[in-house]
């Protein structure tokens, strides 16, 4: 499996220098067709227009001029986007492989399309095997859940057999029981699990991926069985189950929902890598440092001057001047990149992961629909089970 062809020199180059973007997100779009409840993207980038597709192509050739290797096709929902195939298209073109995020709510036609274009890299939010509880988390949309195991399915069926696919969970007091389930069906049918804690912020603050709902922060009684429920993780990982979260970053997990100081940016001076490994392309084509903060003036990705810009010291000082005061996050993506760059360990796994080849057995597995609700179904009666006999 070679994800990164034409572009492992500049990955490799990103990681041990950490003075180029290994990583991109691009938020092609704020429009979805689901209101999950951890998100917020509908009120925080509502105020962009999104750029066409000669802007993409601008914003491509400029990305991979800076040494980008990975861009990040998130929302929104990047399906919304009926140009979407061309975008991805671009950036494959540009020697920079596209990754898309999406909520499960899409049609065959849509994936059909991206996968004929050379696309194999493809993330679906999935935070529960039982369909209410997913309907609910989704924003009360009912059938949610079946939509997005019948992508899960279409993209088994589509995309290659060595294509890289994985679930991004939300942990949250409302499945917290539910994410050994996810892991389980993600090995099971070949594909991979990433978690994120739940993250808030107030009406006055809209952020991105911050939901309004101060009920889904954890209470004090229930931090044990967070812990408990990330060492699971953590043996499952260890004993063959497809996680990807190293340890670091999953013993932050546990110091951010109990407002402990996370620690994965210790090793560079209690800030994160953005702009260097990392940074965010807004709707409307502006750089941002990540996806809750914007820099206080606009740096236009599709301008001809924006590699310039992108090395300017003006630039630096002004994302400096952001990530210095941010108590950190942990969104997924940015800590586990750092993590990567700065820690062994995790560098030497995610390079047997992505490089060497080394999950060949692990491929991505053609199931219809109604065998992965099998699966799924199986998976929760015997935790079911389980907790009836104890």
């Amino acid at each position: 499996m070679k994800f990164f062809e034409g572009g492992i020199r500049r990955l490799v180059s990103s990681i041990l220098t950490k003075s180029t973007p290994a990583y991109v997100q691009f938020y092609v779009t704020a429009r979805c067709n689901l209101a999950c409840e951890q998100c917020n993207i509908i009120y925080a980038n509502a105020d962009q227009e999104e750029v066409s597709i000669d802007e993409c192509r601008q914003i491509a050739m400029n990305l991979a001029k800076i040494g980008t290797s990975v861009v990040l096709l998130t929302g929104g929902e990047p399906f919304m986007r009926r140009d979407l195939p061309q975008i991805c298209k671009i950036f494959l073109e540009n020697g920079i492989h596209p990754r898309i995020q999406s909520n499960g709510y899409v049609k065959r036609e849509q994936l059909e399309a991206v996968a004929t274009v050379g696309v194999k890299d493809i993330s679906v939010s999935l935070d529960s095997l039982v369909p209410n509880i997913q309907n609910s988390i989704n924003g009360g949309y009912a059938k949610s859940w079946e939509k997005a195991i019948q992508t899960v399915a279409m993209v088994n069926e589509i995309f290659p057999r060595d294509g890289f696919a994985s679930f991004g969970c939300v942990l949250s007091p409302n499945n917290l029981d539910h994410i050994p389930d996810v892991v389980r069906f993600a090995t099971e049918i070949g594909w991979w699990v990433s978690l994120v804690p739940i993250h808030t912020t107030s009406q006055h603050e809209p952020r991105n991926f911050r939901t309004f709902d101060q009920t889904l922060q954890f209470e004090k009684n229930e931090l044990k069985h967070v812990k408990d429920i990330l060492e699971q993780v953590k043996e499952l990982r260890d004993s063959g189950s497809n996680v990807y979260d190293s340890d670091e970053y999953l013993n932050d997990i546990f110091r951010f929902v109990s407002n402990q100081p996370i620690q994965w940016r210790r090793r560079n001076g209690g800030v994160c890598d953005s702009p260097y490994l990392y940074f965010i392309v807004q709707p409307n084509g502006d750089m941002a440092v990540c996806c809750d903060y914007r820099f206080p003036e606009s740096y236009s990705i599709q301008s001809p001057d924006f590699p310039a810009l992108y090395r300017s010291r003006r630039l630096r000082e002004q994302a400096a001047a952001i990530t210095n005061k941010c108590e950190g996050c942990m969104y997924g993506s940015f800590p586990e990149i750092t993590v990567t760059s700065r820690f062994f360990m995790p560098m030497i796994r995610r390079a047997h992961l992505f490089l060497l080849n080394s999950n060949r057995d692990r491929q991505l597995k053609a199931y219809p629909v109604e065998k992965m609700k099998e699966i799924a179904a199986n998976i929760v009666n015997d935790r079911n089970k389980l907790n009836n006999e104890n």
